[in-house]
């Protein structure tokens, strides 16, 4: 009995394979829920972007809603959402940037080179469109990573008491504005 176990175990570990793939081919990659749905904003103490005397906290941003948007200049899909999050900020949607470097270990890559980023970014916001109140620099990923983030771009909504409301990967479009924000905006206003 044993043996016709062990040889039935190839063909077990294989149907298992095919079952995790095909509940694969119907899950949507756009769809990745954080585990930060309902829950506060995470803690955080990160430099401003742009200016290198201002820190940020959660507690700077209570108050109003809010859409975060995780980008980077290195980012073509975030280059893309640009002028549409401009339109939104025009009609009053406060918008702030959570800057994600791609790739930086200060052990290999030295010290940070912040007066280039600044240039990249300045030069990239005044050519496509700067939507944003301000931007947070996020060098080590330690927000990122408890929000969740998996790349660039990423958005979360969050209410007036710092909570979560939505996550969205991907571009901000007029498509993915009237699907999945504009009627959580429409229940926040007052």
């Amino acid at each position: 009995m044993n043996r016709k176990f062990l040889a039935l175990l190839p063909l077990l570990a294989f149907a298992l394979v095919c079952v995790f793939l095909f509940q694969g081919l119907f899950a949507n990659p756009r769809e990745i829920q954080t585990g930060r749905l309902g829950q506060q904003m995470p803690a955080f103490n990160l430099p401003d972007l742009m200016q290198d005397s201002k820190r940020w906290q959660e507690s700077d941003l209570k108050g109003n809603v809010y859409l975060l948007n995780v980008w980077g200049t290195w980012c073509p899909t975030c280059l893309a959402e640009l002028d549409y999050l401009t339109q939104l900020r025009e009609q009053g949607v406060r918008i702030i940037g959570l800057y994600y470097v791609q790739s930086y270990d200060s052990d290999f890559d030295g010290e940070f080179d912040i007066v280039a980023l600044r240039d990249e970014v300045s030069t990239m916001l005044g050519r496509a469109g700067d939507p944003y109140q301000f931007n947070i620099l996020d060098l080590n990923r330690t927000l990122a990573l408890d929000l969740g983030v998996s790349g660039a771009p990423e958005t979360f909504l969050v209410d007036s008491k710092g909570t979560i409301l939505l996550h969205h990967t991907g571009d901000i479009n007029p498509r993915v504005w009237r699907a999945k924000f504009a009627p959580l905006m429409q229940e926040l206003k007052p």
